[in-house]
């Protein structure tokens, strides 16, 4: 692929999840969320997460907390 090719593939929106069990939750819990709410997800520190890309498997990562947000840190690339 050329370069101009990929110049217009890198302005290409795609989804970006993070695939993270939740046991025990519920629709009700989703519905009952407020901003700024504390979901504990029994998720052991250092447990590596998905990262999907449009529904297909990438890479996975650990959560990081940076400043005061929650980031994701890419440990392994698919």
């Amino acid at each position: 692929m050329n370069s101009e090719a990929w110049a217009q593939a890198l302005t290409l929106q795609c989804s970006l999840t993070v695939d993270m069990p939740l046991p025990g939750f519920t629709v009700r819990d989703a519905l009952e969320l407020q901003k700024n709410a504390v979901v504990d997800s029994h998720w052991r520190v250092g447990t590596d997460v998905p990262l999907r890309v449009n529904g297909r498997l990438i890479a996975c990562g650990e959560f990081e907390v940076v400043g005061n947000r929650l980031a994701v840190r890419v440990t392994e690339l698919e």
